[in-house]
């Protein structure tokens, strides 16, 4: 049980920092964090909850990154759905938290898209359902490989987070523009429901696309990472 309350509150956690200063933060006038900062601070969740929960539930955060651990072998099947149902509680959670703090706002409209994750209209740069598809495939599976290779018992000992947080850093660096970036369905579940209409339409991708992507990246450190 205490590995599903650390999958709850470190999502909670993931959403509130990186979705909250998206929604926030971002655009705020004359200092606002823009791109880079909102791609540091979900790289930043990740990173802190790494140290503080990895110890307790491997700080997984995303059902996706759950599925692709399985796949490579490093996680148990019957662990997956307590799991994937805690991580999607605890983003839907701090969505909630979210939108109470952002509607304290005069003028403030979910209708602004609340950081959910979109394609065609609703993607920021007007990217097709191709491009989001192949974008959220490509960047879990790197995820994946780093994850995998980060913590192998071959690699440093104690660094993993450094290099998980700063690739998903990267990761939103890259894919913001295309689909304000996902690779976790739990992240894209926890805003897309207050915002309803569109965001909703479109979740399955976002479901559908880094599952995939995490297997393909597990299959893929499966096959350059063997020590056979």
């Amino acid at each position: 049980m205490k590995a599903y309350g650390a999958e709850f509150f470190g999502t909670f956690w993931l959403v509130l920092g990186g979705c909250g200063s998206a929604v926030l933060a971002a655009a705020f006038p004359g200092v606002g964090i823009g791109l880079h900062g909102v791609s540091l601070a979900f790289g930043l969740t990740v990173l802190t909850m790494a140290y503080s929960i990895g110890h307790i539930s491997g700080c997984h955060l995303n059902p996706a990154v759950s599925i692709g651990l399985w796949a490579g072998g490093r996680f148990p099947a019957g662990k997956l759905l307590p799991y994937i149902v805690s991580q999607v509680l605890g983003a839907v959670a701090a969505g909630g938290v979210l939108y109470l703090i952002a509607s304290g706002k005069q003028g403030f409209d979910v209708a602004g898209g609340f950081a959910s994750n979109g394609y065609g209209e609703h993607s920021p740069g007007q990217y097709t359902f191709v491009a989001a598809l192949v974008c959220e495939v490509v960047m879990t599976a790197f995820f994946l490989i780093v994850i995998l290779g980060a913590t192998d018992k071959r690699a440093p000992a104690g660094f993993a987070p450094i290099a998980i947080g700063l690739a998903l850093t990267l990761i939103h660096l890259i894919s913001i523009p295309v689909t304000n970036t996902s690779v976790n369905p739990a992240r894209s579940t926890g805003v897309a429901l207050f915002v309803g209409g569109w965001a909703v339409e479109q979740l399955w991708l976002f479901w559908v696309a880094p599952i995939i992507g995490a297997i393909v990246g597990a299959k893929v450190y499966g096959f350059i990472g063997s020590e056979d």
